[in-house]
């Protein structure tokens, strides 16, 4: 899908000022399958280079956001323990919009309401491009890792359940 085929999001426009490069990729979405898994399968992608965007609540920090692969879990104590925490827990999907300003399924790290301290799983580094949620559900986005960590600022480190 080229660049003018699709409605501009938040995530899209933050790249598109910061001079970075991207794909958008369109997929069905359905409420029940939004499931990463699922978009995986949906646009014939390895599950390892498709990561979801989780948020959660730090007791010390805060908002924070982890992205994951979208097969694995994440391990809360290793997110509490990389972001300065003595515990985290994921906020209530009710809560997502009004902290975010995404919906469940459309969650992307890019272009929330405030930039919150963000980590990526270590293996998003391994490659060379990787997706995330465009900020819409049914729109994913092709990106360098490298070029998302420098717009969010995020750390990369190792957050799932081994």
């Amino acid at each position: 899908m080229s660049k003018k085929d699709h409605k501009k999001t938040n995530v899209m426009r933050m790249l598109d000022t910061q001079k970075i490069s991207y794909e958008v990729l369109a997929y069905e979405w359905e409420e029940g399958r939004g499931a990463g898994v699922h978009v995986a399968e949906e646009l014939h992608l390895p599950e390892a280079q498709v990561f979801k965007t989780l948020v959660g609540r730090g007791n010390v920090t805060g908002p924070v956001v982890f992205c994951i692969p979208v097969a694995a879990e994440l391990d809360l104590k290793q997110a509490a323990r990389v972001s300065g925490n003595k515990s985290v827990e994921l906020i209530a999907v009710k809560d997502l919009l009004g902290l975010t300003g995404y919906l469940r399924g459309g969650c992307s790290p890019v272009g929330m309401k405030k930039l919150f301290p963000t980590y990526f799983d270590a293996t998003m580094a391994n490659f060379n491009e990787i997706y995330v949620s465009a900020g819409l559900r049914g729109m994913q986005i092709k990106v360098n890792p490298q070029d998302l960590q420098a717009v969010v600022a995020a750390h990369f480190e190792p957050l799932t359940m081994k």
